[in-house]
């Protein structure tokens, strides 16, 4: 008997299959959910195959953490924040991404040299050993402002790069984050994908992964473009920037090298030649607990800087950014100040 109800059912199955299907087809029923079952994953089930979807990695989150401890809270009775010289202005905290001051922050803007902090995080993410050999060509070496050994346009302190000179991914790395150089920063993008045309793909294919929806790099040291008409298309956001920093800190090499001191040393693979570098951070050695900070100037960008610090537990972390501010320093410190004298953290 047992043997004879197998057959009827298998018999039958098909029949009734059908007759579900007619039924939801007229019906409308279950439209929907089975339309998401293709054909192909319909046959699989029927001969008892298993058809597995392939499950994409979750995108990263723009903070630094993805499973942040705790939440800011504003305090009662705190008035707003005003900073009355910058043109854009953000405070986040860092582990959560939690907008704690906003004032402009998604106008498009150029960033100048805060662009550098989003080739950090690449070099990081695809040069994996740092003590990897880079040779510098001669459109880095011709690059204009601040560069390896002149900390300022015109005013050089040690030997510059030369071209066919072979130095170090970190070392460069170093001059970059530190002194903001930009030979460092086109060495650095050509070598990752060949051009900095490319490598801008790069860095906008990583902000689109990031969720940044007020960015578009065009170059990989954030320097004006020469047509100014284009150069308009070259931009971010404080928000975005704000967002970048608080990403970067899952790598503590960035900010282990922004805390640098002044007069630190690179030199090329062979040792002859010697470079030095300064520290372009005004606030290295008097905003306590700071983690680090980064300078952008272009005459189009204006002044402008972003930081990070931590509150005396160092438990939590704040991004400040400051867009096209003339009194960016000072400014920065009243925005930590403020951060952490009106919000608790639970």
């Amino acid at each position: 008997m047992g043997i004879v109800a197998t057959i009827l059912m298998i018999a039958f199955f098909p029949l009734n299959s059908f007759l579900v299907f007619h039924e939801n087809w007229a019906t409308g029923n279950q439209v929907q959910a089975d339309s998401s079952t293709s054909e192909k994953s319909i046959q699989g089930l029927v001969k008892g195959v298993e058809i597995q979807k392939k499950v994409e990695p979750p995108k990263p989150k723009a903070q630094a953490t993805d499973n942040p401890q705790y939440q800011p809270q504003r305090k009662e009775g705190i008035k707003d924040l005003v900073v009355p010289n910058a043109h854009a202005s953000v405070i986040i905290d860092a582990d959560t991404g939690t907008i704690l001051h906003y004032s402009e922050g998604r106008e498009h803007r150029q960033i100048a040299s805060l662009t550098k902090l989003m080739t950090a995080i690449l070099v990081m993410e695809n040069i994996k050993n740092l003590n990897e050999e880079i040779v510098i060509d001669e459109e880095a070496v011709y690059a204009e402002g601040t560069k390896i050994g002149c900390p300022r346009s015109g005013y050089c302190i040690s030997p510059r790069l030369r071209i066919g000179e072979k130095i170090t991914a970190r070392s460069l790395l170093t001059a970059m984050l530190m002194n903001s150089a930009n030979d460092a920063a086109i060495a650095l993008g050509k070598h990752m994908a060949g051009t900095q045309d490319k490598f801008a793909e790069v860095m906008n294919k990583k902000a689109k992964d990031l969720g940044l929806t007020d960015t578009n790099f065009c170059t990989a040291s954030g320097l004006d473009l020469d047509d100014e008409a284009a150069a308009v298309g070259c931009y971010s956001s404080a928000y975005d920037i704000a967002r970048i920093a608080a990403y970067s800190l899952r790598y503590d090499t960035i900010w282990k090298i922004a805390r640098m001191p002044s007069d630190s040393i690179v030199s090329s693979i062979d040792g002859k030649i010697q470079h030095t570098i300064l520290n372009t951070d005004q606030l290295l050695d008097q905003m306590p607990n700071i983690i680090g900070a980064k300078t952008g100037f272009t005459p189009l960008a204006g002044y402008s800087l972003l930081m990070v610090v931590s509150d005396p537990s160092t438990k939590h972390r704040i991004v400040s950014v400051v867009l096209d501010d003339s009194t960016r320093w000072q400014d920065i410190k009243t925005m930590a100040n403020w951060t952490f004298n009106s919000y608790k953290w639970l």
